[in-house]
């Protein structure tokens, strides 16, 4: 029994880390406290659209068109 031909393929590249952003600016923080304003929702514009960003029983976050 004669085992099948080896196949020529190009091995497997590294991940190449992203390349960096232009802006080194970090994101705003918001604590959720601040837009929930002691509430458990708080309906959110953007881009003519709103969304509801509410707190679950167990203190997580969700956000739902």
């Amino acid at each position: 029994m004669s085992s099948p031909p080896a196949s020529h393929q190009p091995a497997p590249r590294a991940c190449s880390p992203a390349p960096a952003t232009a802006s080194p600016q970090a994101a705003a923080m918001i604590d959720s406290a601040t837009l929930l304003q002691g509430g458990k929702s708080v309906t959110i514009s953007h881009n003519g659209e709103f969304y509801r960003l509410q707190t679950t029983r167990q203190g997580k976050l969700i956000l739902t068109k």
